[in-house]
This record gives C-alpha cells, structure tokens and sequence, in this order.
C-alpha cells in the first residue's frame, strides 16, 4: 500500500494578516478591502500530465520548467498574499510523462493505493479539479480507481454515461456530478468572517469521443461545452452560490462551433460564470504571446468576454490566479472587480532556463519510492540503434525518429494483414514527430544517441499512449492526407530571402510524414487546407510528383495505411480520414509495436530514406527555429541545403535553408 502522509491544511481561505510576514506584499484587493468587502485569490494548475516533479524521464536529467513540486513553492506565497485563497485544477493529471505509464501499465493500483500526482495534490490541499482529455488514456476503469484516492472533488458536467444524451442536460446521466458547491468562511477587510457558496463546475473536450473511442464507445458520450454550461450554471445560481467559477479544460478559440474543442472564450460568455480557468492548449494566458488579435480576448488584462481568466502553462511551468474583489450585498456577495496573471517557475536568461523556486521538500520526499521506480523502469534496455534518433530537422526534411515509427508501424500491420482480404494491399506509414515545433521548448526534442534503446528512449520516440490502427484509402486519399500535413508550411514567395517556413498555429502532431511513397512540396502554393482541417485554398496543389512504386500514384488504387487511433478517429480533421475508413483496430499500443520491434530487429538502422523533399525555388530561402542542440546533426540531413542562422528567441536557434 503506498505511503499516507498527513495533509497540508486546507487554509479553508482564511491566511489571516498576521501570518503575512514583513517581507509579504499583500494584494492590492486585501491591502483595500473594506468592511464588507473581501479578497479571494484562486490558484490553477493545469496539464500537470503526471509531471510532479522537476525531472524529465525522456532525457532522464532534471528540468527547471516543470514539476508540481516546483509549483507548490509558490502555493503559500500566494496564500500569504490575499486574505482568502483557494487551489484549483483543470485537468490532463494522468498521462504524458512515463511515471503516468509505469503506474497503468507496470505498477498497477491496488484497492487503498494512492496515484502520485494525487499524493501530491491531497499534500497541498486542492478544492476541486475537473477532467482532461488525457485522463481516459488508460480506460475508465483505471480513471475510477485513481480518482477514489482524491481528496477533493472532480467535477464535469458534459460527460454522460450511456450512450445517449437527454432531450435537457439536466436530465443526463453524468460520469461525475457537473458541480459542486463549495460552502466557505471569508474574512473581510474589517477582519470580520462571512460565510460564501462558491460553484465550481468543470468540462472536458467533446472530442475525447474520437480520441479515446476504444476506451469511451460505449460507456460515455459527451456533450457540447457551452450547451452544458447553459443548463446548469442557472441551476448552481438556484442552489445560492454567490460566485460561480468554470474549470474548463478547453483553450481559447474565437471562431464558435457546435462541439468546439477550444471553447473557453464563448463559455466566458455565459451568463451567471464569473470566472474561467483555461488549460488543455499548453500555453499561457494572460501574456504578450498568445491569443493576440482575437475578438473578445484581452491579453493584458487577462479577460474574455470581459471576465476574469487564465490559462497557466503546462507541466506546472506557471501557476494561474485569478484575484476577484468582492462585495457584500445583503446576505449575497458580488464580484466588484477582478485580475488574473500566470506566475512562472522560470525564466530565461542568457538563454538558459533560470528556477524562480525551490522544490516542496514535501512532494519530494512523498514521491521518493515513485520517482525511483519510474527511473528504473525507463532505463531498461529493449535494442540496440545503429545511428542517432533525434528530430530537430524533423519539419524540414526526412528525420530518423519517425522513419523508425514508420517501420515499426509497417512490420506490424503487414504481419497482422497477411491473411486478410487486404493481405495484397500495398502498405504505408504515417507518423508525425511529436517532439518538434517548439510546443514544449527549446530542449524539447528526440535525442538518442547510437547505442543502447530503453524504455525511456522508446516513450521520447512516441509521446502518447497511442493505439494502432489500419485504414484503407485510395491514391487520391493519401494525396490530400498529405496536402492537409503540408499546411504547416507557411506560402513562400519566391524570389525572396529568408522568409518563415513554420506556421506555429499548425502542431507538429498533426504532420504526418507517409512513407511507402514519394513527393515534393511545393511551398510557391498556398496551403490548401488550415490548421484545422477547413478548405483555405481548393485550387492548390502543393504535392507534387507523388509516386508509388517509381511510378505516379494511382489515384483508384487501394492502400492500407498503418497509423494510431488519433488520427483513424478523425483527430486533426484530416480530409476523409476518419472512423469509416478503420480496417484494423490493434490491442497494442504504437509505444509498444516499436518496442516489439526494436527486440525483433536487436539492432535497428533508423536512417532516414529521403522519401520527401521541397520542390527547387531558386533564389529562395526560408528561416526556421530549432533546439540549440541541431548543430551536432547539421551535416546528417540529407535532402536539403540547410545553414545555421545564429540565435533564436528563448533559447531556439535558427537555420536557413536554401530552396
């Protein structure tokens, strides 16, 4: 049974003056309160994803840009600043980090076994949390298990059980209750104690139905966002909450859909919520680099649709606050005027990352036994590499570390097929580099050196729990997969110099790199699709020459392509790939096919094929960034006239390439 250790006490909001050191600055909010008036400070975490301490098990070193551990160092500075605080989370606690993995697929939980992150979060006293996307990875039933450790309660209110929803939303059968209300003490400015109701009410993405389909068909089907927070917010003001506060794992989206992934503007938007913590996009609100230039959407004061939000980070980088100022009405309070700000753990100088905090020596010493059997699990040895694994060149040219996903991905599926009707198909492979693009920072790629493969190495290939799945398409198919991959890329006029490839609204997830054919890219053509998946430009033709077999692609043919259950699922709204066109389903995870493969193949020979490459544009040249690391591959990467640029922002470095 793992460790129980007592609590940190839950402040039931009252930090009271006269804790506050000398060196305290109280917020403007508590230093103005009058009587009847009152300070609330309430903290989020969001996109933890398993990271609760400050090492990452992919390069297995330490890391100062993560780590729960790291954020709680500033939990009671932040209490000691307000008179009142609370803790919250958005969600996306349970995967994305191979501690996340040991404890599913190795450790297990046994009845009264306790997950680590939430020994972490029991430790530092949450008071609610709601559900990510990446809590269903490993299946409802290992979710229920983890979630009966909690001390605290999770909350969402658009996912229902079944297999229908109701004519009204409050009539579904929901997996979690959609709110609670929390009853609590407030000390005003006069030092006198109020009571308060604060609703607090969560949702997830709708689109877990398609990502996690093998573990959710079935057993739950979501409901729309704001559709849900419509039906119940009324009843949560009914029950006599003062405050209502939405923990939406969903980001920031100005263009409104029915089922929108990114929905947290239009919810801001609902009346009765006054306050919206945001997560799920990995970035950082409010800020002077994200979300600038959307209707409704004020960076600086950190609003949308004019009320409080914020959206901290991910991996514990930033702690998320939202500080309201509320006022006594009666026996009701109101809010009178609010701030929000995301506080970071680091910061970059003379581009290195600096910590701003030490570890909580109590999450520390609490996660001891976890951490070092994680460490022992990922540093098992599988195979053997023949050459490097690294993807820093990965948009721009054949790389090495998807090629290996690619032939992992291809033995599998041709071996699983080769006595079904589809046994004569030809078979391709698609994969993308998940560490690439700059999404989680400038060290924040495949690095494996020749030698030795272990678990760790495995998981730094492919960073999600993926399943594999087969699709048949026709040629004309994998033609548009590959136009919606080629939306990355930004127009390049040619002639020009030094124009910028990366269109960083595009995710590196969602380039998908075919092998089993031959293409060119043309970058003179606009992207046809957008990052989304929407016709931008239904003329353009930037997949030039693609052929099978040295010859041209028949666009009738029929092929099978090897890929995961993101993408099968219709994850990324690639062109007429989705559920319909799934002709496999495997019980294997991706992780574990490259595993069984690397075994099988006891050396591999992960050497890029040069299968792609950008159309000549002579005279032109582009400029993309990459991690500082790149220089020692320069002269690997074949296919393309790439030169080194000098420094990039927060640590990038930049490259030229000559088209």
């Amino acid at each position: 049974m793992s460790q129980v250790l007592p609590p940190i006490t839950r402040r039931s909001f009252l930090a009271g003056s006269a804790a506050v050191g000398a060196l305290v600055m109280l917020h403007p909010f508590s230093a103005r309160a009058q009587a009847n008036q009152a300070h609330l400070r309430i903290m989020e975490t969001t996109d933890i994803h398993v990271n609760v301490l400050p090492y990452d098990y992919y390069a297995d070193k330490p890391n100062d840009t993560m780590g729960l551990s790291r954020t709680a160092s500033i939990i009671d500075a932040v209490r000691k600043e307000a008179t009142n605080s609370m803790l919250i989370d958005n969600g996306d606690l349970l995967q994305g980090s191979p501690m996340g993995d040991y404890i599913a697929y190795e450790k297990g939980l046994k009845e009264g076994d306790v997950h680590p992150i939430m020994k972490g979060m029991n430790l530092l006293g949450y008071e609610c949390s709601t559900l990510g996307n990446h809590e269903f990875n490993y299946g409802l039933s290992f979710l229920d298990k983890v979630l009966a450790g909690a001390n605290f309660p999770f909350v969402c209110a658009n996912l229902i059980r079944g297999t229908e929803l109701a004519s009204n939303p409050r009539d579904d059968k929901l997996y979690l209750k959609p709110y609670v209300i929390l009853d609590r003490k407030l000390k005003d400015g006069a030092g006198e104690e109020h009571p308060i109701r604060i609703g607090v009410i969560g949702f997830v993405p709708p689109q877990v139905m398609i990502w996690d389909a093998k573990n959710l068909t079935g057993n739950v089907i979501a409901r729309d966002i704001v559709q849900a927070a419509k039906a119940w917010v009324p009843q949560i003001k009914e029950e006599g909450a003062d405050v209502v506060i939405a923990l939406s794992h969903s980001g920031i989206d100005a263009k409104q859909s029915d089922m929108m992934e990114n929905a947290s503007l239009f919810l801001a938007g609902v009346d009765g919520i006054d306050a919206v913590f945001t997560g799920h996009q990995h970035l950082v609100f409010p800020g002077k680099k994200d979300f600038q230039g959307l209707e409704a959407v004020d960076t600086e004061k950190g609003t949308l649709m004019g009320k409080p939000a914020v959206m901290g980070g991910f991996w514990g980088s930033h702690m998320g606050l939202i500080d309201l100022l509320l006022e006594r009405d009666g026996n009701k309070w109101r809010v009178a005027s609010a701030t929000s700000e995301a506080r970071p753990i680091y910061e970059r100088v003379d581009n290195k990352n600096k910590a701003l905090v030490e570890d909580d020596s109590r999450l520390v010493d609490a996660l001891k036994e976890d951490h070092e059997a994680t460490l022992a699990y990922v540093r098992r040895p599988v195979g053997k590499t023949s050459a490097p694994l690294y993807s820093y060149f990965a948009l721009v040219a054949d790389d090495p570390s998807v090629q290996i996903v690619s032939q992992a991905q291809t033995w599998y599926i041709k071996d699983l097929l080769k006595d079904s009707k589809w046994k004569d198909l030809p078979v391709l492979s698609a994969a993308a580099p998940f560490k690439a693009g700059g999404r989680g920072g400038a060290d924040y790629y495949t690095d494996v050196p020749a030698g030795d493969i272990a678990i760790k190495n495995v998981a730094d290939l492919y960073l999600y729990p993926n399943t594999v799945r087969a699709v048949e398409v026709t040629g004309a198919q994998v033609e548009e997969w590959l136009e919606m991959s080629a939306g990355i890329f930004n127009k390049i006029e040619p002639g020009k110099a030094d124009q910028v490839l990366i269109n960083k609204d595009f995710p590196s997830y969602n380039y998908d790199v075919i092998d089993g054919v031959t293409y060119k890219i043309d970058l003179s053509e606009a992207p046809k699709y957008d990052a989304k998946g929407g016709v931008a430009n239904a003329s353009s033709n930037r997949i030039k020459d693609l052929m099978f077999d040295g010859k041209p692609i028949d666009a009738e043919a029929k092929f099978v392509v090897a890929t995961n259950n993101y993408r099968a699922g219709g994850g990324g709204n690639f062109p007429e790939i989705n559920a319909s066109k799934i002709i496999f389903e495997a019980p294997d995870t991706n992780r574990d096919v490259i595993v069984r493969y690397i075994v099988d193949q006891k050396t591999i020979n992960p050497s890029a094929d040069g299968n792609w490459s950008f159309a000549p544009m002579p005279g032109t040249t582009v400029m993309f960034e990459t991690g500082p690391k790149a220089k020692e591959f320069l002269g690997q990467v074949k296919g393309v006239k790439i030169e080194a640029a000098g420094d990039g922002a927060d640590g990038f470095a930049k490259y030229r390439i000559t088209l």
